[in-house]
């Protein structure tokens, strides 16, 4: 079967979100594919990588790239879990209480260099990623849709910082590294930037919030077969019992990787999830939720290396997945 209304509906909307982004960022384009499922998932990025490689600069370029209202957090030890929420106070003029909304509430919301405030103010951004919603003095107010939070950190810089705890990695759909590009796309950058006018300034919608939504909504149309099911609890299931992790995948991880699958058949132009779909997004989707012993960090293992290997351990379905 072939590719479907719902994806003949998306592939054009994802290619111009992707043109768009391109403009901006050079050579990067698995980091373009990676966030944009993320947000067709509902899910949440967090994105990782030495200064300077364009995190930042990523995440502003997808928020620029949709109608949508959009807020950037600068993580500072001295901002506060109220700056993020919001708070309530009196209205002078009336003398009833007031709802005075925080950066959080905005669809796209840029939480830069998260692991530079305090677990406090980490932590107040649980429930607005999971339950897509904040509660101030009792009372609830919901975000606006589409809602996704792109957060950055440096994993090299540990002076001054505050590691995310195991609670909120885990509420990150997935995890990016830029990286550094080549030769000849920093070559493509530089001649890019001796404009007078950067490419960042030149960027302009290409999609409004009502159509991330039905894209959002289309998720659910991909077929996930139960052999394609096994496969995903058994990938899990192997990151639970290995001897060099101390935690493995959550049942979260699991539901995100199958979604993840999902976003990326439909991304291809299938109504189907396929074996390739689930090995593609296992590793951006579960390598930050693995937790390795300290015997395996003292000897150099990675999370993303180990997971590989379990990925390679596990058999594949044949056929459809």
């Amino acid at each position: 079967m072939q590719s479907t209304s719902h994806s003949a509906q998306t592939r054009p909307l994802v290619y111009a979100l992707q043109q768009n982004i391109r403009r901006v960022i050079v050579g990067k384009d698995e980091a373009i594919e990676l966030m944009l499922i993320a947000l067709i998932c509902r899910g949440h990025v967090l994105i990782e990588d030495v200064p300077g490689v364009g995190k930042t600069t990523m995440a502003a370029a997808l928020a620029r790239s949709l109608q949508c209202s959009f807020k950037r957090i600068q993580f500072t030890p001295d901002v506060t879990p109220s700056d993020v929420t919001g708070f309530t106070m009196v209205n002078i003029q009336t003398g009833e209480m007031e709802f005075k909304p925080g950066a959080v509430m905005s669809q796209i919301v840029l939480a830069d260099e998260i692991n530079r405030t305090s677990p406090k103010t980490q932590s107040s951004l649980l429930e607005v990623m999971e339950e897509g919603q904040v509660t101030v003095d009792g009372v609830t107010h919901t975000l606006p849709r589409p809602f996704l939070v792109m957060a950055t950190q440096n994993p090299v810089d540990f002076v001054g910082t505050y590691p995310l705890p195991e609670a909120q990695m885990d509420r990150f759909f997935l995890k990016i590294s830029m990286g550094y590009p080549s030769v000849e796309e920093e070559m493509d950058m530089l001649e890019r930037y001796t404009g007078q006018a950067t490419p960042m300034q030149t960027l302009s919608p290409v999609c409004g919030a009502d159509e991330i939504i039905a894209m959002q909504e289309q998720l659910g149309t991909v077929y996930a077969s139960k052999e394609a099911r096994n496969y995903v609890a058994n990938i899990v299931a192997v990151t639970r019992t290995h001897p060099a992790l101390q935690l493995g995948a959550s049942p979260r991880g699991s539901i995100a990787l199958l979604r993840a699958a999902q976003a990326c058949a439909l991304l291809s132009g299938r109504d189907y999830v396929l074996p390739d779909d689930i090995r593609h997004m296992a590793l951006p989707v579960l390598s930050h939720r693995l937790i390795l012993t300290p015997e395996a960090r003292m000897k150099g293992a990675s999370a993303d290396q180990l997971l590989q290997q379990m990925i390679e351990s596990v058999p594949v379905p044949t056929g459809r997945a």
